[in-house]
């Protein structure tokens, strides 16, 4: 957006006075995700913001109403926004392109090209660094090292303003993480985040369950990373990585229509965590979310046909982290005794 010249304000990291403010002016059956995106609205536009752009969608979720329903809600509340909707593209990256375009025609299509990539190789970047500091967490002696690192090498790659400063940015960063000292011999437990993307992708919508599940003994991976969304549905598909019709061939044994939102994927990635070895799978959904309770109810099935432990977890702006602390550590002792026992009868056989 500041390729095509607009001024970007961005809103505060999401906290409680933001969901305050969401849950004040949601409608009460409306899932985590929105009422978090209306309370950050709301605090964007106390700093100055009068536009706001998000995508639009299509399927049985109801995401694809909530760029429309949350102008409606923002002009109720007096804020008068402006909406800028992106709907799917549909016909490949172009097309995606030609829609941002008309919000801003006076750059170039090299100008615009050139800050869609750069935006692109930002993200990946940022993935590959979670997830190495997915892999560091379980296993660091100071807990919290990574995390601060990275959360500083965030802050370096907002300031880059090229390709050269990206790199030298992740290197350091990467660098400095490498020389985190580990525990040698640690068994960690491998776990699978499955569910819908915004809960996956925002820490305080997931209650940050993969810094929990981290700190007692446990590597994460989840299904979905923004790399992976961005390629798929507006790249479509044109680069390397995991498909979504691999996740939705691996579901149709047990989920094989279109549900809405990341259902289909829920299934289909907790599959093929199965299959690589994990020990066990998280699923976290936003309460109320329709596409999710689908996979909640079919997750039982798979996880008995593949012989892997399944936790749902569903959030809202009531969920208590107590609670969460409690059933996390459950379910890893549990995963922990299951090993064992494997591993004992191993041996004696």
């Amino acid at each position: 957006m500041e390729q095509l010249g607009f001024t970007v304000i961005m809103p505060p990291p999401t906290s409680k006075r933001t969901i305050s403010l969401g849950v004040a002016h949601s409608p009460e059956f409306a899932c985590l995700p929105i009422k978090i995106c209306i309370g950050n609205l709301i605090e964007a536009h106390e700093l100055g913001a009068d536009t706001f752009l998000m995508a639009g969608g299509v399927g049985p979720c109801r995401f694809g109403l909530y760029a429309q329903l949350e102008k409606e809600i923002l002009e109720d509340a007096g804020l008068g926004y402006k909406a800028l909707i992106i709907e799917p593209p549909g016909q490949g990256p172009w097309q995606f392109l030609k829609q941002i375009k008309k919000i801003g025609t006076s750059v170039s299509w090299m100008q615009l090209v050139r800050g869609f990539h750069f935006s692109y190789q930002k993200i990946c970047i940022i993935d590959e660094l979670e997830k190495l500091v997915q892999q560091i967490r379980p296993r660091e002696r100071i807990k919290g090292t990574a995390d601060k690192i990275f959360t500083y090498a965030l802050k370096t790659f907002d300031q880059a303003k090229n390709y050269h400063e990206l790199c030298d940015a992740y290197g350091l960063a990467r660098q400095k993480l490498l020389h985190i000292p580990q525990w040698e011999y640690t068994k960690v437990l491998k776990i699978g985040v499955v569910g819908e993307i915004y809960t996956l992708l925002e820490p305080f919508a997931s209650m940050d369950i993969e810094r929990k599940l981290g700190a007692l003994g446990a590597e994460v991976t989840r299904s979905i990373y923004l790399s992976d969304w961005v390629r798929e549905h507006l790249l479509g598909g044109l680069l390397p990585g995991i498909s979504h019709n691999m996740y939705h061939k691996l579901a149709s044994p047990f989920l094989n229509h279109f549900v809405g939102g990341h259902g289909i994927e829920s299934v289909g990635a907790s599959v093929n965590f199965a299959k690589a070895g994990y020990d066990g799978i998280v699923h976290i959904a936003p309460f109320t979310c329709m596409p999710e309770i689908v996979a909640h109810t079919v997750l039982p099935r798979a996880s008995k046909h593949c012989n892997i432990p399944v936790m749902t977890i569903y959030v809202d702006e009531q969920t208590g982290q107590a609670g969460l602390n409690t059933r996390l550590e459950a379910f890893l002792d549990l995963l922990r005794d299951k090993k064992n026992f494997l591993d004992r009868d191993i041996t004696m056989c």
